[in-house]
């Protein structure tokens, strides 16, 4: 794809949710997740590299570095393709600054497997599964010759992209009534680093269909279920390494919502918000039913739209400040990531994102056997998990920077105590 003059490269002004993104980065960890797509036959990375050139026109606010300005980080439209590069190590390697200033995102090779690793100043998970459909459309289009319809959040590549796709959603929805930050600290996972950055990684594969009936079992969702499994474990964990329950603090869990199930929006840029049951131990044992209901209310009561333009309308509050715009960036970023240390990852365990059940066009099913959704671990916790369905498995992705994989144990002893089959992989 033959290169862009600057002055015709889009430049965005980051949406709501990313710029705190590049203001708490550190020396050893960048906001980064992973989707992946594993197909039945190896990569043609030659036919990828091809793909992936006329892919990124179709995605400016995706396809595009981070620039520094003199008040707010920006986005610029790249102005070709960035290399496909194989798989070395294990995932999400760190992405440092200069990276970033070249290219935000990483496309992966690895035999059978596409990864797409994204800097979350980009997009939200919706917008990035996205984009890995419309790569890997364009790919099996060249590759095999077939035609895929543009349907299931595949693209047209040849169109220009709509301007709903590049909008900031948070400004536009923003309530007039902004909701208290007001919470309690989470109990926080603790153990030896692993040496040089690295990352494990261990996948939990089921039967989505025996997983939904349980969950059904209990009268909730997919969601819900899991997140209930992940509280149990957190729960025993915790009395299994702080014995005095006097010493123990809140399980919370935080659960990205994606907010275009509550408002019209079209947007491939970040457009999700959070809720964070929680769970006292100090109050005594809970059940798994107890679980689920805390969990349930929790949700039936905050993802709304009502409730989610409150906590937009605090968070675009701060943004819309006449004295934050007028401070320099350096200042900026020095605040921003005082508060994120404070009052951002701290208020939870580790994240739960769940990004339900993938569908694609027939003309690709036979083509892909498996996708994954892979979070980066938090700057102050040591794990997160992603979870995602395709066809009748799910698969559910722990990544963690410690030695011990202690909550995945416990995660699989309370699916087992369910009934529940399952499969697990590790890249140990």
């Amino acid at each position: 794809m033959p290169k862009k003059k600057s002055k015709d490269l889009r430049w965005l002004r980051l949406d709501n949710a990313a710029k705190i993104y590049p203001a708490a980065r550190r020396k050893n960890w960048s906001n980064v997740f992973r989707q992946s797509v594993t197909l039945c036959d190896e990569v043609d990375v030659a036919v990828l590299q091809s793909a992936l050139e006329v892919t990124v026109r179709r995605f400016p606010s995706i396809a595009a570095r981070l620039r520094r300005g003199a008040f707010w980080y920006y986005l610029q439209q790249v102005d070709c393709a960035p290399q496909v590069r194989e798989e070395k190590s294990y995932p999400l390697v760190f992405m440092s600054r200069e990276e970033m200033r070249r290219c935000a995102f990483r496309v992966i090779a690895y035999h059978d497997r596409i990864a797409v690793e994204f800097f979350h100043s980009l997009t939200d998970g919706t917008g990035a599964l996205i984009f890995l459909k419309t790569l890997t459309a364009e790919y099996l289009e060249q590759k095999y010759g077939i035609r895929v319809p543009c349907e299931y959040g595949v693209l047209d590549r040849r169109e220009e992209p709509l301007p709903e796709e590049l909008e900031d959603s948070f400004l536009k929805y923003a309530g007039k009534v902004a909701a208290s930050r007001k919470d309690t600290t989470a109990w926080h996972m603790s153990g030896e680093r692993l040496p040089d950055g690295a990352l494990a990684l261990t996948c939990f594969s089921t039967s989505a269909k025996d997983a939904l009936d349980l969950a059904h079992r209990y009268k909730v969702s997919l969601t819900v279920f899991l997140s209930a499994v992940l509280m149990k474990a957190l729960l025993e964990l915790q009395t299994q390494k702080v014995p005095s329950v006097k010493k123990r603090k809140p399980i919370k869990l935080l659960i990205p919502v994606n907010l275009r199930a509550l408002f019209p929006s079209k947007t491939l840029r970040n457009f999700a918000m959070f809720t964070i049951p929680k769970l006292d131990p100090r109050l005594g044992e809970y059940t798994f039913e107890e679980i689920c209901k805390i969990i349930q209310h929790k949700m039936g009561a905050e993802v709304t739209p009502k409730h989610m333009s409150q906590i937009i309308a605090a968070n675009v509050g701060d943004e819309k400040n006449p004295l934050l715009r007028i401070v320099p960036l350096p200042i900026k970023n020095a605040v921003m990531k005082a508060v994120f240390d404070t009052v951002g990852e701290r208020k939870s365990c580790l994240s739960f994102s769940n990004l339900g059940a993938a569908e694609l066009p027939n003309a690709m099913k036979e083509y892909v056997r498996r996708i994954d959704f892979i979070l980066g671990v938090q700057a102050a916790a040591p794990y997160n998990c992603g979870a995602i369905s395709y066809g009748d498995t799910l698969y559910i992705n722990f990544i963690r920077n410690i030695e011990e994989p202690e909550l995945e144990r416990h995660f699989f002893a309370v699916l087992q105590d369910m009934g529940l089959t399952v499969t697990v992989q590790s890249n140990n």
